[in-house]
């Protein structure tokens, strides 16, 4: 079995979905690693690390596969990918939905593709190590905070001189997920106060753990799904997190919003009320810019300014910090194959009974299998 790793296609995409080491374990399995010419250079990856570790380079690796073979990626194919790939094609990448596109839906039918989107792996013990969302996130989180730093025109920890004492920068991070606790700590690292919000009151103790102060309102209903995630509340419950958040940001330096609803668009927690309120000079990043943003005023892949507020959308961060992001994604992706590969039968093994399979199977043998 061929596995085809291709060089990202995306504008400002600067990850690569396999490294050195994950080829190694999968040449070692018996598989034959194609590796697209400069596939990771931007991720600081060199072809001769790719061939040292058993790769073969090519220019255009997944016009050499064949039925059943597998193409690894961080973003979706591009159209003149799809049209150089066989029929029966595997597919895995982080993001394989088509929101909206039918051409894609029509792709993945016509070219009989099985399509694996690994953002849509479910959140079960068995599936811990392909975590891609957690793996990004981790680090869009710590990314976060050293942007509101670098934008910010104050110092994140107290400082004790001869002109006088300065005070530690006040930090409020909405949401306490994976990239909200990353948030917490690495804005506690730098010395800043810290204090964080979020609906479901169980992440409580978490955040207390970081050395931040809880910001929690009691809803009196339940904010969390089956798998952990917070979901959207009562216009009621809405009204009372707004009050609380409006107050909270009128002494805010730098705000940090990660707050997501899987599969809809973000939702806003900062209204553009809210922003006028802040003290000028403060900063928000707004981590949910890809999916709407967080924050009313958030424009996607730039940096805004409301009566002195600079409201930063940054899009694809992970990106920024392309070494690190690769190596986690590509062991995510190892973890899936290890899992998916039938050493005896020399290929993938796509058993929709597997739960891992069924959660992030999105088509298969000419059908699309979930409403994407």
């Amino acid at each position: 079995m061929q596995v085809a790793v291709l060089k990202e296609s995306v504008a400002g995409e600067r990850r690569v979905a396999a490294v050195p080491a994950t080829v190694e374990k999968l040449a070692s399995l018996g598989l034959h690693l194609l590796v697209e010419r400069g596939a990771g250079l931007e991720s600081g990856f060199a072809d001769a690390e790719y061939e040292k570790a058993g790769a073969k380079i090519v220019d255009r690796p997944e016009a050499s596969l064949a039925a059943g073979d597998l193409v690894v990626r961080v973003q979706r194919p591009s159209e003149k990918e799809l049209d150089r790939m066989p029929e029966g094609t595997i597919v895995v990448a982080y993001s394989l939905q088509a929101r909206g596109e039918e051409w894609l839906l029509e792709r993945w039918k016509r070219q009989r593709i099985s399509a694996l989107s690994l953002d849509l792996l479910p959140r079960i013990a068995r599936a811990q190590s392909m975590d891609v969302l957690s793996s990004m996130a981790n680090i869009a989180g710590y990314k976060s905070v050293l942007l509101a730093a670098n934008a910010l025109a104050k110092f994140f920890p107290m400082l004790m001189t001869a002109a006088g004492t300065v005070l530690a920068a006040k930090v409020f991070v909405l949401g306490a997920g994976v990239a909200g606790l990353q948030a917490i700590a690495t804005a506690r690292r730098l010395g800043a106060l810290v204090s964080a919000f979020d609906i479901r009151p169980a992440v409580k103790e978490q955040v207390e753990s970081l050395g931040a102060r809880f910001v929690g309102v009691g809803l009196g209903e339940h904010a969390e799904d089956a798998k952990g995630y917070a979901k959207e509340v009562s216009a009621d419950a809405k009204r009372k997190e707004q009050e609380l958040l409006l107050e909270e940001l009128k002494i805010t330096d730098a705000c940090i919003t990660t707050a997501l609803v899987p599969g809809k668009r973000a939702p806003v927690l900062i209204t553009a009320e809210m922003v006028r309120a802040m003290r000028p000079g403060s900063v928000i990043v707004d981590l949910a810019a890809e999916q709407g943003g967080n924050c009313e005023l958030t424009e996607p892949g730039k940096e805004a300014s409301v009566n002195g507020v600079a409201i930063l959308g940054p899009v694809n961060l992970v990106s920024t910090m392309a070494l690190q992001a690769s190596q986690l994604y590509a062991r995510n992706v190892l973890s899936l194959l290890l899992h998916l590969y039938d050493q005896k039968a020399g290929r993938l093994s796509l058993d929709p009974a597997d739960e891992i399979v069924k959660g992030c199977l999105i088509a298969h043998a000419g059908e699309v299998l979930q409403p994407v």
